[in-house]
């Protein structure tokens, strides 16, 4: 079973004399089960299991820019994000953007593959410890569970009904399972035991601790409505673990501020010498298309929508309300040589560290020209925006870009799966369904204080801002609905352009009403977004099972409700 797994070297052009044994001998350049059942064994599988993190995987099916961690093209899906480059490009995630959902698109099956991949190497380091009669191994099987946890909550919450696969079905080869329902109760058991045997501190960047895994748990008790519970959880991460908010906003996004007190659980990437990789080889598409260094492609660029909700009101709130009934300058259907004025009303800071527009510095290479630096055409569904949280610094090129075999760009910055200023706007969403108006407040503040209190961007010259920057905390929430509307708009705010926006309005029952208004509101900027765009249904807020998964289970897998 383990030879499967771990294959050490190939044998090319061997020869075996014609002996009646010769069937059991054991294969050059494999190692045996006997081989690995050691610490070696464990510690070399479960750096699988790790490496599963960023979904690469021999032998993929299905699209290969799916796999990414960071679920960027599941923002596409959003109202923060638009697929990017030319409508014809990557048609099977121009069909994804505008709700042609097909149970056989690729995007779906590269992601339903890689979370599986994690899961079945997870389980690997599970079956060999339990193989295993001497040596306590115990932290290393809370690593191996906390990340098949992490890999089916995405299986979860991306699709609803997944199969699960225990160790045993592992062992025994027997992957056929039936998906007769969520599988929560297998995730929080997981967590749990993570929580249990977890040290509350990891000598290695990038291993959970037990503070890591409580902060899971309770993200697994928020998506199920469980307010109470996952309050109390992410109270204890946030009163007692060792994380804070990061003074600067922007070191959340750079290599300077990599595995900093507000990372609770990252993909490790690495722009190493030469063709990268260990960098972030499914979001190579997600650079300027040409741009200040040459990139490609062109794709992930933020919606007029998102823009609009960096709007303040003279006050430094942001307008719940409102937002979208007046829209922040922009450049569509401008050229790089007419005249352009930037937005000069109030805005949040944290805008032009989650959007490139013109105009303003993009990560220190110089002010955006406007779309001379973007490959789509004003007749896409794309824009003129570039996403930025992705995009290296100027001055951390040597640190952070990596190329592949075509010369695209295999990214070293890491991946926050999950940050401090997630965990407090989970609990804050959690205390406004408890009840507790004060430390939903609390938490809110938290993090529009440090967004305040931040770095801003420069103009030009570096004597003064960019543009009107005005940010202030709440005074209060008077009521439950407005609190539960502030919450959820800090979190698109904080968090835009973070792969986390479709999930957030698929639990929150909103998916359908909030993404056909914006297709409307995104009307005004791209003229032909509604000609393209089917209407979103409620039936989309799970993903389909992919079909090639379904034929090869020989039919134990079931389609969700009406794909």
């Amino acid at each position: 079973m383990i030879k499967k797994i771990l294959i050490i070297a190939i044998l090319i052009g061997s020869a075996y004399s014609c002996k009646d044994d010769f069937t059991e001998q054991t294969p050059i350049g494999v190692l045996s089960e006997e081989a690995t059942a050691n610490a070696t064994g464990v510690d070399l599988l479960l750096t699988g299991a790790y490496s599963a993190l960023d979904g690469v995987r021999q032998n993929q099916l299905g699209n290969g820019f799916a796999i990414s961690p960071d679920n960027w093209w599941c923002d596409a899906m959003s109202d923060d994000a638009h697929k990017g480059s030319t409508d014809g490009d990557q048609v099977e995630l121009f069909q994804l953007e505008t709700y042609d959902i097909q149970t056989s698109n690729p995007y779906l099956l590269g992601k339903w593959m890689s979370l599986y991949a994690g899961v079945n190497r997870s389980n690997a380091v599970i079956a060999l410890i339990a193989s295993i009669e001497e040596g306590d191994f115990s932290a290393q099987l809370a690593e191996a569970r906390f990340l098949r946890g992490y890999f089916n909550f995405e299986l979860q919450k991306m699709f609803g009904n997944p199969a699960y696969i225990s160790e045993e079905n592992y062992v025994n080869t027997e992957f056929n399972q039936p998906n007769p329902g969520p599988i929560w109760d297998q995730v929080e058991a997981d967590f749990q035991f993570a929580i249990d045997n977890l040290p509350e501190t990891q000598s290695d960047a990038g291993r959970p601790t037990s503070w890591t895994a409580k902060a899971f748990q309770g993200k697994t008790h928020l998506y199920q409505s469980d307010w109470g519970t996952a309050l109390t959880l992410f109270q204890d991460v946030i009163n007692n673990g060792p994380y804070a908010l990061n003074t600067e906003f922007i070191d959340n996004f750079n290599a300077a501020g990599e595995n900093s007190q507000e990372s609770i659980f990252a993909v490790q990437y690495a722009a190493d010498g030469g063709q990268s990789l260990n960098g972030n080889q499914g979001g190579t598409l997600n650079f300027p298309g040409g741009g200040p260094i040459n990139t490609c492609c062109g794709f992930y660029q933020p919606t007029q929508d998102l823009v609009n909700a960096f709007q303040t009101d003279g006050n430094g709130l942001p307008l719940l309300d409102t937002f979208n009934q007046t829209d922040v300058t922009n450049d569509q259907e401008v050229a790089t040589d007419e005249p352009f004025t930037p937005h000069t009303g109030p805005l949040d800071p944290r805008l032009d560290y989650t959007i490139g527009r013109r105009g303003i510095d993009y990560n220190g290479f110089g002010i955006m020209p406007g779309q001379e630096w973007i490959r789509a055409t004003d007749a896409d569904i794309s824009g003129p925006y570039l996403s930025k949280k992705n995009m290296y610094q100027a001055d951390e090129l040597d640190a952070s870009q990596g190329t592949g075999a075509w010369g695209q760009q295999h990214s070293g910055l890491n991946y926050a799966i999950m940050r401090y200023a997630d965990v407090l706007l989970m609990a804050a969403e959690a205390a406004v369904e408890t009840g507790d108006l004060p430390t939903a407040l609390n938490y809110v503040n938290q993090v529009r204080n440090r967004a305040k209190n931040s770095s801003y961007v420069l103009n030009e010259a570096g004597d003064a801002p960019a543009a009107n920057y005005e940010i202030e905390p709440y005074g209060s929430f008077p009521d439950a609905d407005f609190a539960r509307q502030a919450v959820r708009f800090e979190r698109r705010l904080e968090l835009g352009m973070e792969g986390h926006r479709l999930f957030d309005l698929r639990r929150w029952g909103v998916s359908a009403s909030i993404l056909n208004a914006y297709v409307a509101n995104e009307g005004r900027t791209i003229s032909t977004i509604e000609s393209k765009v089917r209407d979103y249904q409620a039936f989309m807020d799970l993903f389909p099972i992919p079909v090639t998964a379904i034929d090869l289970s020989g039919g134990a897998l079931k389609q969700n409700p009406d794909y």
